[in-house]
């Protein structure tokens, strides 16, 4: 027998601005969890890595198509009774929103750093990640930030790994 979607909990996006460490706790609390990992930079067009490769902002317009998929991801995963964790930066309430629209149930683990420990994140990622650190500026500009937000977490970038999961996963239970 399997588990109602009910019990497992609803999909999960931990998100916030470049450098903040999405990736590392998606991935940690992915696991913890039982669920599947999604990466949301894996769904943004190629022309879409190229401009962020380039040091260039992706517009409003950019972003839609990308969105779209992600709140479709998020709506099959919560059809098929199989939550998931997925990573988006969501900078403004109406990229929030969207993906809302995909599951209404929708909890977000917010993880807030500063602009200057992002910018020293993203710059010692060298040239193994697309995005430019000159980008980094840009994301604190559209950053509408989610606390107070139903549905929201805030968590510290700063914590060590394991806390920030830990935090997560407390924070995740009815």
């Amino acid at each position: 027998m399997s588990a109602t979607p009910a019990l497992l909990g609803p999909n999960v996006v931990v998100m916030g601005v470049a450098g903040c460490g999405k990736s590392s706790l998606a991935r940690e609390l992915a696991a913890r969890l039982g669920r599947a990992l999604v990466e949301g930079d894996d769904f943004h067009s190629d022309a879409s890595r190229a401009k962020m490769a380039q040091g260039v902002a992706l517009t409003d317009a950019d972003r839609q198509p990308w969105l779209a998929a992600l709140a479709e991801r998020l709506d099959a995963a919560r059809r098929a009774g199989e939550p998931v964790v997925l990573t988006c930066s969501a900078l403004k309430q109406r990229y929030r929103e969207r993906l809302r629209a995909g599951d209404p149930a929708l909890r977000f683990c917010y993880l807030r750093i500063t602009p200057e420990d992002a910018l020293a994140r993203v710059s010692q990622r060298g040239s193994t990640h697309f995005f430019s650190p000159a980008l980094v500026q840009s994301q604190f500009a559209a950053l509408e930030s989610p606390e107070g937000e139903d549905g929201v977490q805030v968590l510290d970038a700063r914590w060590p790994l394991d806390q920030a999961c830990a935090a997560a996963a407390r924070g995740l239970l009815p």
